[in-house]
């Protein structure tokens, strides 16, 4: 919180720097109370490992929800909550009244959440504290992440920032220089290039604008944000790849493949449902807004071009059906984004073409599938039963927020869109999200946020810790 507390005092805001004071003085204070009364030499294990990080997900938003509370945008604190857990999980989903009158501080701190989320809360400690993996590696898996970059996590996490920070400078530059052109003055221009960036590649959502990107108006910015959505969407251990100059596995790696294929057939199907639905009557409008939303979807950044609303009231059935299933299937994994993962989905579509195969061929015939994820693997039974188990679980988890949506009398679209948007990190919304909402679902969707965002398993494990407290056990 120094960051944008030291911004309130530049620009000004002398209540909201006041706010962001309270709010790291209570996390430090607690911080330091942890260390006294709850510090033990006992060893990690994984099960504490994942329970630890599943907990400290749910308590950051806490401390981060502080000063946004104090700002007076926020209703009560389940909003400022839902709003910090947002932003950690890279949703994009917000309950802020009059963002367009946002100050400045708390709006970069919005976009620090999400920045930070977007790497780890897990990477950023292990980043600036840690000294060796150890026993930490627990707590590098329980976010979600499976695979290490480099065989030690500390320089696995040091290497996401480094990813991070040089994609930074070039991103917001870029921006900054389309922001320009758009019209901006240099300062404004300066500062929405790096809320935008930090939105685009942690593939976040939330915007500087109520409006988000079609605040600007202008073609130039959205051809700048498509590469750094894009850029997010992909797994770190790409960007290694690439950094190591092995270009070739963007061609060959199956999830760049499986991701390429998933937006193209997407693109299409929505087309025909965009060109069906007479919402746009030439190819331009129908590419710029169709494809942005689908690529902005598909990466579960969020970031929009026009009101959500629109989405069921103009354009149809077919083209927001395209838009939930980006969405619910999401970017790589290992990356900032959320959803499914390509992985599974191009696992699953090996071992079906696999069982294909076999019943074609004669039954003494050797069926084997290959594919490659930075080196060449081959397919086995394990590897297909994981991906579909995991892919029921993001169904229920999908499902279950857009029965939670039914029950209070909203539509099935507007509930199982809101639903995958919260689950996957998707942060497109069609308006049902609003400060007004009722707090069960707002409830509902925190836990939908938190749960997709770490992938199931480190709730498990913490879910496991409470039910045992409660039993007596532990």
């Amino acid at each position: 919180m120094t960051i944008p507390f030291v911004t309130a005092l530049t620009t000004g805001e002398r209540n909201e720097a006041y706010a962001f004071l309270i709010g790291l003085g209570l996390a430090v204070g607690v911080g330091r109370a942890s260390e006294l009364f709850l510090f033990t030499r006992a060893s990690l294990g994984t099960a504490h490992g994942l329970a630890s990080v599943a907990l400290s997900w749910l308590l950051a938003p806490v401390f981060a929800a502080v000063p946004l509370l104090l700002s007076g945008h926020y209703a009560s604190f389940l909003d400022a909550y839902f709003e910090a857990m947002s932003g950690f999980a890279t949703i994009g989903l917000t309950l802020a009244n009059d963002l367009d009158h946002m100050a400045r501080s708390v709006n970069l701190w919005r976009h620090l959440l999400q920045f930070m989320g977007g790497q780890g809360i897990v990477v950023v400690v292990l980043t600036i504290f840690a000294s060796a993996s150890g026993r930490i590696a627990a707590l590098y898996t329980g976010e979600g992440r499976e695979e290490k970059v480099v065989p030690n996590v500390v320089r696995t996490a040091r290497f996401i920032w480094r990813v991070a920070l040089v994609y930074a400078v070039i991103g917001t530059g870029l921006l900054w220089a389309s922001l320009l052109v758009a019209g901006l003055a240099p300062v404004t221009a300066l500062f929405h290039a790096i809320m935008l960036f930090m939105a685009a590649f942690d593939t976040g959502g939330f915007s500087p604008q109520s409006a988000s990107v079609s605040f600007y108006r202008s073609p130039l910015v959205e051809a700048v944000l498509l590469p750094i959505m894009t850029a997010g969407a992909f797994s770190f251990a790409v960007h290694y790849q690439l950094w190591q100059g092995r270009r070739q596995e963007l061609t060959r790696n199956i999830e760049t493949r499986t991701l390429a294929a998933s937006i193209l057939g997407l693109f299409v199907i929505m087309a025909v449902g965009l060109a069906r639905s007479g919402t746009y009557t030439e190819f331009v409008p129908l590419l710029r807004h169709g494809f942005f939303h689908l690529v902005s979807a598909h990466t579960t950044t969020g970031l929009a071009l026009l009101p959500g609303r629109l989405f069921v009231t103009d354009w149809g059935v077919l083209a927001p059906a395209m838009i939930v299933t980006a969405m619910a299937i999401g970017g790589m994994a290992g990356s900032t984004a959320g959803g499914i993962k390509a992985i599974r989905i191009g696992v699953i579509a090996l071992g079906l073409r696999r069982d294909v195969r076999k019943v074609l061929l004669p039954e003494d015939a050797a069926v084997v599938e290959r594919f490659h994820s930075t080196t060449r693997r081959l397919l086995s039974d394990q590897q297909v039963r994981a991906a579909a188990t995991i892919l029921l679980l993001w169904l229920v988890l999908y499902l279950g927020g857009a029965l939670a949506g039914l029950f209070y009398g909203y539509n099935l679209q507007l509930s199982m869109f809101e639903s995958t948007a919260a689950a996957s990190s998707g942060g497109l919304s069609v308006g049902l999200v609003r400060p007004a909402l009722e707090w069960p679902l707002k409830v509902i969707y925190i836990a939908q946020m938190v749960t997709g965002r770490l992938e199931f398993v480190a709730i498990f494990a913490l879910g496991g810790y409470v039910v045992a407290i409660l039993r007596g056990r532990v």
